[in-house]
C-alpha cells in the first residue's frame, strides 16, 4: 500500500522534495544537452558515412549521458523514497497521495510554490487542479488518520 499523507505531513516535506526536485532538475538539463550532443554525433557520422569517426569522443559523450541517467533515477528514486510521485521534471511537478471522502487522490505540488494549495483525482492531472478548501481540508485523511 502506498504512503497516505496528510496535508500537513506533506506539507512539511516541502522544503526537502523542493531541494531534491530543484537537483533532479538540473541534472535532467545535463541529460538532455548530452542526449542532444550525442544524438548531434549520431547524425554527423551518418552524414559522413561513418568514416573518420572519433570513437573517443563518442565514448565521451555515452558516458557523460549515462551518468547522468544514472544520477537522474537516483534523484528520482529519492523523491518516490519519501512516498511521493515524480509526475513531470519539466514543470517540477510532484504528487503527493492522500485519501478524500475515501477515494486516493493526490495533494499537488509545483516546484515554485510556497505551500501545498491543490489537488486532484489520480486520473486527473495537473489540467484537473482543484483549490484545496475547508470541505477537502475536513475529509481528508492520511495513513496516520486510519
Amino acid at each position: 500500500m502506498p504512503k497516505r499523507f496528510t496535508l500537513d505531513e506533506a506539507q512539511r516535506l516541502i522544503p526537502e522534495v523542493e531541494r531534491m526536485v530543484q537537483e533532479a532538475v538540473s541534472i535532467k538539463s545535463e541529460f538532455d544537452e548530452a542526449e542532444r550532443e550525442q544524438q548531434s554525433f549520431t547524425e554527423r557520422i551518418m552524414l559522413l558515412g561513418g568514416v573518420l569517426v572519433d570513437r573517443t569522443r563518442a565514448f565521451e559523450i555515452r558516458n557523460r549521458r549515462e551518468a547522468a541517467l544514472s544520477r537522474l533515477r537516483n534523484a528520482i528514486e529519492q523523491v518516490q523514497g519519501l512516498g511521493c510521485v515524480v509526475k513531470d521534471l519539466d514543470m517540477g511537478l510532484v504528487d503527493f497521495p492522500t485519501l478524500f471522502r475515501g477515494e486516493e487522490v493526490y495533494l499537488c505540488w509545483k516546484l515554485g510554490e510556497d505551500a501545498i494549495e491543490f489537488w486532484h483525482g489520480v486520473d486527473e492531472g495537473f489540467r484537473g487542479r482543484k483549490a484545496i478548501d475547508q470541505d477537502f481540508r475536513d475529509h481528508h485523511r492520511g495513513d496516520s488518520e486510519q
